[in-house]
C-alpha cells in the first residue's frame, strides 16, 4: 500500500508540473520570464511558510547546517521557468514537458548510478537502459 501511495504522490507531482508549466509560460509571456519566476517562487514561499507553520516548524532551525549548494537550489527553478517560457510557445506544452522529463530521467539515472547527493545508489543496468530508451523514443515521437 505504501508503494502505491508513493506512486500516486509521484503522479500528483507530475500533474502539478504539467499544469504549472503552461501557466508559468503564459505568465512569462505577459510579464517576462524572470518576473514570472519571481511571482511563482514568492507564491510558493508563501504556501511553504503556511505549510511549515501548520507542521510546527519542522526542523527549519537547522537551515544553517545545509551545504551551500542546497541554499542555492532555487536557481534551478529560475532556469526551469526560463526554459518553459522559451519552449512552450514554440513547441507546445506536451513536447516541452517531454523534454523536461527526458532531461530529468537522464540526470536522475546518473545521480542514482553514482549515489550522488545522498540518494541510494542504483546502478544503470540493462532494464533501466531499455526503460530509458523507450522514454527517449516516446520523447522523440512527441517532439518530431
Amino acid at each position: 500500500m505504501d508503494r502505491i501511495l508513493t506512486l500516486l504522490i509521484g503522479l500528483l507531482g507530475g500533474i502539478a508540473v504539467g499544469i504549472q508549466g503552461p501557466i508559468a509560460s503564459a505568465m512569462g509571456q505577459r510579464v517576462g520570464g524572470a518576473s514570472g519566476s519571481l511571482i511563482v517562487h514568492v507564491s510558493g514561499a508563501v504556501f511553504s511558510a503556511l505549510l511549515l507553520t501548520y507542521r510546527g516548524g519542522e526542523n527549519i532551525v537547522a537551515w544553517r547546517s545545509l551545504p551551500w549548494y542546497m541554499l542555492l537550489s532555487g536557481g534551478f527553478g529560475l532556469l526551469l521557468y526560463l526554459t518553459l517560457n522559451h519552449t512552450i510557445p514554440r513547441l507546445g506544452a506536451a513536447p516541452a514537458i517531454v523534454l523536461l522529463i527526458v532531461g530529468q530521467l537522464t540526470l536522475g539515472m546518473i545521480v542514482d548510478h553514482f549515489g550522488w547527493l545522498g540518494v541510494p545508489q542504483r546502478p544503470i543496468d540493462l532494464t533501466r537502459l531499455i526503460a530509458a530508451g523507450l522514454l527517449f523514443l516516446g520523447g522523440w515521437l512527441m517532439v518530431r
